[in-house]
C-alpha cells in the first residue's frame, strides 16, 4: 500500500521535511520513496511549505493512505476536508493489580 508522509532530511537540530509518497512496508528513516510531492520547514516563522497539492490529491485519489500527521496537516491548510486525527500514542491505564504488586514489593522487609 502506498503512504503519504514526512521524511525528515535535515541536519542535527535543523529540521527539514520531505513530502514523500513510499510504500507502507519501508520505514520513515530508510531513505527510499517513489516520488518527492513537496518539502516543510518548521523553523521559519512563515513555516514555509512547497506542496504539489495536484499530485497530493492525485495520489490520493488512486488509493494511497496518509500519515497522521500529514492528514491533520493539510485539513489544517484546507487541501481536503474532514476532522483532524490524534496522531499521539494512545496512553495505556496502570492496571490495579500491578500496582498492587508493586506496592506489595515495596513494602515486603529485605533479607539478608
Amino acid at each position: 500500500m502506498l503512504m503519504i508522509r514526512l521524511q525528515r532530511v535535515g541536519r542535527k537540530h535543523e529540521p527539514v521535511f520531505r513530502l514523500v509518497l513510499t510504500d507502507s512496508k519501508n520505514g520513515p528513516k530508510s531513505g527510499r520513496y517513489l516520488e518527492v510531492l513537496g518539502s516543510f520547514d518548521p523553523r521559519l516563522d512563515n513555516k514555509i511549505e512547497n506542496f504539489n497539492i495536484v499530485k497530493i490529491k492525485e495520489h490520493i485519489s488512486k488509493g494511497a493512505k496518509l500519515s497522521n500527521t500529514v492528514h491533520n496537516f493539510l485539513v489544517n491548510k484546507k487541501v481536503i476536508e474532514g476532522k483532524k486525527v490524534n496522531a499521539l500514542p494512545k496512553r495505556t491505564p496502570v492496571k490495579k493489580e500491578e500496582a498492587k504488586a508493586e506496592e506489595k514489593k515495596a513494602d515486603a522487609p529485605v533479607a539478608a
